[in-house]
């Protein structure tokens, strides 16, 4: 079959694939920078090809809560919104991630706190990666610095939702969110028929998430024992994840002087710094986690084995660092960051600029 290739921006790549996975249903709510999403599957209409329904609901709050219905039901459903609005619905996402119930969700970032600005920003890091609601649960973090990316994350996303029943996220800043590249999209698939859904989804049929008795899907258990019992079963499942799930990808770390850690739209703009340290006779490499959580943690720590100090760059005031300090675990290696705040994207020379400043020269 040939490869359909299409110019399109990062929330329009993310709305096709969606389509073309055979998601049964989106529910969400418009807020910029990522309401290209509900405005190209509006415009696409897929509730006349596919039967996929798609809703804007009256608020975030409504629309997460129509999700953890859907995923209940079995359905391959998911949510977008960006920053304040992802703050809203983190009740839900933790009742989803007890309730072991695979969704996608989608946070494409602006900066904040509060309302904040529309511009693009990293700052929702700790949010995702932390567990942004209550408890201890965690979200399966991708990091897409690619339109292509943008696209194939959101199988990928559902892929692994399914496979270990808990939510997954694509965690995209404004800038990956709204520029155009070219992507090859995905062949349609068909949405899963009620027999498949019964295979793959026992809790549609049964109502039940676990081994509980309650024939019921719910996030509440008032016995104390029984509630234990249940977050140890998330923990067993979260170190699958940690163990067989981390991804990445390493550039330039064989025998570097330096070594960047960046994500998303900063580790494009880190490769052209890199080649500016080249032509000055500096070698940096980059390791781009491309799962924010599970984080790379061996893959960051062997690259600055044998570095002379370790720059991260995040359009943030420090959020990754302290898992890249934690991956490295050694006190004598200058660890630095390097972060713009409010919307104001560096450019590779002020990266380079923070690299001397911080690390070569110092």
């Amino acid at each position: 079959m040939k490869e359909e290739v299409k110019l399109m921006k990062g929330n329009e790549a993310l709305a096709h694939a969606a389509i073309r996975y055979g998601c049964d249903g989106y529910f969400g709510y418009p807020i910029t920078p990522q309401s290209e999403v509900l405005e190209t599957l509006m415009e696409e209409m897929p509730w006349e090809t596919t039967g996929m329904v798609v809703l804007q609901a009256e608020s975030e709050v409504a629309a997460i809560n129509m999700v953890y219905g859907g995923a209940a039901c079995g359905k391959t459903v998911f949510t977008s919104s960006s920053s304040p609005g992802v703050s809203l619905m983190q009740e839900g996402v933790s009742y989803i991630a007890a309730s072991e119930l695979p969704v996608l969700l989608i946070n494409v970032m602006r900066g904040g706190p509060g309302l904040g600005t529309i511009h693009p920003s990293q700052a929702d890091y700790f949010q995702a990666t932390k567990g942004g609601g209550h408890g201890d649960y965690h979200l399966i973090t991708l990091a897409p610095s690619t339109v292509q990316e943008m696209c194939d994350f959101v199988g990928l996303g559902w892929d692994l939702a399914f496979k270990y029943r808990t939510p997954a996220i694509i965690l995209a800043d404004g800038i990956v969110g709204q520029m155009m590249e070219k992507v090859i999209l995905p062949p349609q698939r068909p949405r899963r028929t009620d027999e498949e859904i019964k295979k793959l989804c026992p809790w549609a049929i049964t109502g039940k998430t676990s081994d509980r008795k309650k024939n019921i899907v719910t996030s509440l258990e008032l016995d104390t024992a029984i509630m234990e019992d249940n977050n140890e079963r998330f923990q067993r499942t979260y170190r699958k994840i940690e163990k067989a799930e981390k991804r990445y990808e390493a550039i330039g770390t064989d025998n570097c002087d330096f070594l960047i850690v960046a994500f998303g739209s900063m580790a494009r703009i880190c490769q052209k710094s890199i080649e500016l340290a080249a032509k000055a006779g500096v070698k940096i490499g980059l390791i781009r986690p491309i799962t924010l959580w599970p984080f790379p943690s061996e893959a960051v720590a062997e690259a600055a084995k044998n570095c002379k100090g370790v720059l991260v760059v995040e359009l943030n005031a420090g959020q990754m660092i302290e898992d890249v300090r934690l991956a490295i675990n050694d006190s004598n290696m200058p660890i630095e960051h390097y972060g713009r705040l409010g919307g104001i994207v560096p450019n590779p020379d002020e990266v380079f600029e923070a690299l001397n400043n911080q690390l070569i020269n110092k």
